[in-house]
């Protein structure tokens, strides 16, 4: 999740859980990654959970800028992929949001359907 509005980089990973839970009313321990950026676009935060601790990862490009969603309230939710090309410092926005895949039968519902 993107925090579209940009945030105080010096706040550390205590005042990001604090926005991630109050802001964007999400829990900060339930394993998603939580992008944050800078006023100036060459410089992004991710804060996530990995089970036994919180990460802090702190990213400045040398050369250009991150493309970011337009500024607005909330979150806006990217895939992996997308999430990946924006941490790069590449266009994500020429992704499109993959929807979910159809959930598939499990083995034994398919030797009920295949049963004379």
């Amino acid at each position: 999740m993107v925090a579209s509005r940009p945030v105080d980089f010096r706040k550390g990973m205590d005042g990001l859980v604090a926005m991630v839970a109050k802001l964007l009313a999400c829990d900060p321990f339930a394993g998603d990654v939580f992008v944050f950026r800078a006023k100036r676009a060459d410089r992004v935060k991710l804060l996530l959970w990995d089970g036994s601790g919180l990460c802090l990862v702190t990213k400045r490009l040398e050369a250009g800028g991150f493309i970011w969603p337009p500024v607005q309230d909330g979150a806006v939710t990217l895939s992996t992929a997308q999430l990946r090309m924006l941490v790069a410092g590449m266009d994500w926005t020429q992704i499109p949001a993959r929807s979910p895949a159809p959930a598939r039968p499990t083995a034994g519902a398919e030797k009920l359907s295949n049963a004379p």
